[in-house]
Parts: C-alpha cells; sequence; structure tokens
C-alpha cells in the first residue's frame, strides 16, 4: 500500500530531487531556547512540567534549551546539567522530573515530607525503592516507614551505590523481609584500610648537645 503511494509521487519526488542542495557541514539548531528561574521548590516548570535541579541553584535564572528528548541548562554560558525531558499527558495535568539527588538533603531535615510528596513516584530511581517503601508504610507506619526510606536513599546518594543497594533491597523482599537500614549502612560503608606508620622518636639528649653548643660572637650594630 506505501509502495502504491509513493509510486503516483515518484516523477514529482524526482524532480524535487535534481533541485536538491547538498546538506549543510554543520547540524543546524534543533532545539528551543528558554529562560526560567529557579524557584524555592528547587526546580523549574517548563511546558507544564516541574524539573529538579540542585538546591545551589534557587533563585538563579537559566537558559535551558529544549531538544525533543532531552533538557540542557545553562547558567550563563556554562552548561551545568542534562535532564531528561517530560511531557504532560494531557493539556491540564503537571508532570515531573526529579532526581532524589536534587531533593534528598532537604528529605534528611523533614522526612515526613515524602509522604506527601506529589513527585513522590518519580523519586525513587528503581522499582525496588519504590516496593520497598509501600511494604514499609503497610508494616511499619508512616513516621518510620518516611525514615527508612530517606535513608536509602541517602545512603544510595553518598556512597554512589544505586544499583547495588537496590539489588539489596529486591533480596530482602523476596526473602519477605524488610530493608534494615543499619545493616545495609554497615555493608556499603567504604572500609578504608589505613596504613601503619612508624615514626622514629629522637634521643632527648640530642637537644642537650644542641644546648651545650657554644654560641659564635654576636654582631655589632654601630649606631
Amino acid at each position: 500500500m506505501v509502495g502504491r503511494h509513493n509510486a503516483r509521487r515518484r516523477k514529482l519526488i524526482e524532480i524535487e530531487r535534481a533541485a536538491l542542495k547538498p546538506l549543510p557541514p554543520q547540524r543546524t539548531t534543533d532545539y528551543e531556547e528558554a529562560i526560567v528561574t529557579v524557584t524555592g521548590s528547587g526546580g523549574f516548570t517548563l511546558r507544564k512540567v516541574f524539573y529538579s535541579v540542585p538546591s545551589r541553584l534557587i533563585g538563579h535564572r537559566l537558559r535551558v534549551r529544549l531538544y525533543d528528548d532531552r533538557l540542557e541548562c545553562f547558567l550563563g554560558t556554562t552548561r551545568l546539567l542534562t535532564v531528561r525531558r517530560g511531557r504532560s499527558p494531557d493539556h491540564h495535568k503537571r508532570a515531573h522530573v526529579v532526581d532524589y539527588r536534587h531533593v534528598i538533603h532537604a528529605l534528611r531535615r523533614k522526612p515526613m515530607a515524602l509522604l506527601n510528596l506529589v513527585y513522590r513516584d518519580q523519586l525513587f530511581p528503581r522499582r525496588a525503592y519504590a516496593r520497598a517503601f509501600d511494604k514499609l508504610l503497610a508494616e511499619r507506619g508512616d513516621k518510620l516507614a518516611c525514615r527508612t526510606m530517606v535513608g536509602l536513599l541517602a545512603l544510595a546518594h553518598d556512597h554512589a551505590c544505586e544499583a547495588e543497594l537496590a539489588a539489596a533491597i529486591e533480596a530482602h523482599l523476596c526473602a519477605g523481609e524488610l530493608p534494615d537500614l543499619d545493616r545495609l549502612r554497615e555493608r556499603f560503608r567504604p572500609h578504608t584500610v589505613m596504613p601503619t606508620v612508624a615514626v622514629d622518636l629522637p634521643s632527648l639528649s640530642a637537644y642537650d648537645e644542641l644546648a651545650a653548643v657554644r654560641p659564635g660572637p654576636a654582631a655589632t650594630v654601630t649606631p
């Protein structure tokens, strides 16, 4: 069917093809630009989508290049970060693109804020974290569930072990257990072996020998 439709226009395509010019040597601009302000909530809204950014950017105006699949954010001429582009499901509802690394410091101060975050589902980087939170809510209550979940996200952030921690959480859940935050902290704590430094202290008699040395003649200052 496609071939039949194209066959009807083949002669016209051949006429246009003869007039085509070579492709440009450089890629043309394939993005839109926008200026956004980072609000006190630690992000900005563009095209009905909220994007989180590092908290140090609160109050700054960013120049955003909007591509089909990503956003590149600039402060002046410096590119600071690239985030995945989100899209609103319709023209009325808002969407969220949130990185837990951007908000974990605020959640540490107020873990209970996790319970009612509108973008909570976007906050979990992998499915294991979301499953763990649902199970914690069901068995441990809101307060302990939020504290444990924020602790797990902070652990993944501090020690860059997001994937490994997700696998460990999944193993606990498959065994019918809740993730134990203290055990996981100990497991993923960096184990640094301190070198043994041998220090040879000099004999105190050496200082007596230095004190016994006669000083040279004092310099005479002529007024």
